[in-house]
């Protein structure tokens, strides 16, 4: 492990949470929480847990942001905020 990459991928990832709680647009929001699931990949197959890292690409990187993207495009806006 290298100290310096974890410390890297560890302030990505906290920088993604916060955005993505402060951010008020949702499609937004959706793609930084898919950026926040691509980290966590890194830093799960930086640790050596590559089983969890794939599922963590496959499942909610990949198949979770789409669905949320989907689902976003579908809802309509009640007021212009």
């Amino acid at each position: 492990m290298i100290p310096a990459f974890d410390l890297v991928i560890l302030i990505f990832v906290m920088i993604c949470a916060i955005v993505a709680i402060t951010v008020r647009d949702l499609l937004s929001a959706v793609m930084i929480l898919g950026a926040y699931s691509f980290f966590m990949c890194l830093m799960w197959a930086e640790m050596g847990a590559v089983d969890v890292a794939f599922t963590e690409a496959s499942v909610s990187a990949g198949i979770g942001t789409v669905l949320s993207i989907a689902a976003v495009y579908r809802t309509t806006r009640r007021s212009k905020d």
